[in-house]
């Protein structure tokens, strides 16, 4: 009998938690599921699951290591609650840190830094550029998240497709990608990727198997890295039909798709 550990990674928002405005629910509302806040955001709840997710979240910490496994920065990912043991090992800033108990681990952090200076042009100029070809008509934030990373929040209606494109073009030329989830757009440097931070623990747990979910193009190497993935059927992989062998495609949409990633990841365990 194998007792090795099985390492769960999945993605957080569209992919397990959902704000409001992405549930996706299409039922009548009487017979809708009840939800659970997961978040709350400056005295508002802003994050949920259902709460039958919540059941299946809970036996999940059980039986596998689960690796919350997100874009978001340290501080974003500290206001989520999900039910269930607190994990031991998260993935924040796209790989960017590994926090173990909490604490990002400065050893994978330098690694990846020095990783991103051998291998890309400089956050500054690819923020320079994402700003600088922007329409003020739709854009409404600039960020910078954790020295890693830039974004913008736009306004999706007004953000013309090809002006993602181009970028997206540029970038790939100086070492970076582009990502557009729903109303952000992300400039990532390549080497930053949530596949190897999810490698990194799996080796140190000493996993016998490893599991994975998402929903963004920001995912693809996450469910490329592991054994068995998860997609909903929504989100930018859904958008361009993206499929790989070891991961199944959901038919289920918006919250609902949380709940059969996870009865997934149980499945499996």
């Amino acid at each position: 009998m194998n007792d090795a550990p099985v390492v769960v990674a999945s993605d957080l928002d569209r992919t397990l938690i959902y704000s409001a405005g992405a549930l996706g629910l299409t039922m009548p509302d009487a017979e809708a599921p009840r939800l659970l806040c997961v978040e709350v955001y400056e005295g508002r709840p802003l994050s949920y699951v259902t709460e039958d997710a919540a059941e299946l979240l809970v036996e999940l910490g059980r039986r596998a290591v689960f690796v919350p496994t997100t874009t978001r920065t340290r501080e974003q990912y500290g206001r989520v609650r999900l039910p269930g043991p607190a994990p031991t090992y998260a993935i924040c800033a796209n790989g960017g840190h590994l926090l173990v108990d909490g604490v990002s681990d400065p050893e994978w952090r330098r690694a990846v830094g020095e990783r991103i200076e051998a291998e890309c042009a400089p956050l500054g100029e690819v923020r320079e550029r994402m700003v600088a070809s922007a329409d003020p008509a739709w854009l409404l934030k600039e960020r910078v998240a954790e020295d890693l990373f830039a974004y913008l929040v736009v306004d999706r209606g007004a953000l013309p497709d090809r002006w993602v494109k181009e970028l997206g073009e540029w970038a790939d030329g100086v070492g970076w990608g582009v990502s557009l989830q729903g109303r952000k757009v992300y400039a990532v440097p390549k080497p930053l990727t949530k596949g190897a931070a999810v490698a990194e623990v799996a080796r140190r747990v000493g996993a016998g198997l490893t599991l994975g979910a998402g929903d963004s193009l920001l995912d693809a190497d996450l469910l490329l890295a592991v054994e068995r993935g998860w997609r909903p059927g929504h989100g930018e992989l859904a958008d361009v039909g993206w499929a790989a062998p070891g991961v199944t495609v959901l038919g289920e949409r918006g919250v609902l798709a949380g709940e059969a990633v996870l009865r997934g990841f149980l499945g499996s365990v």
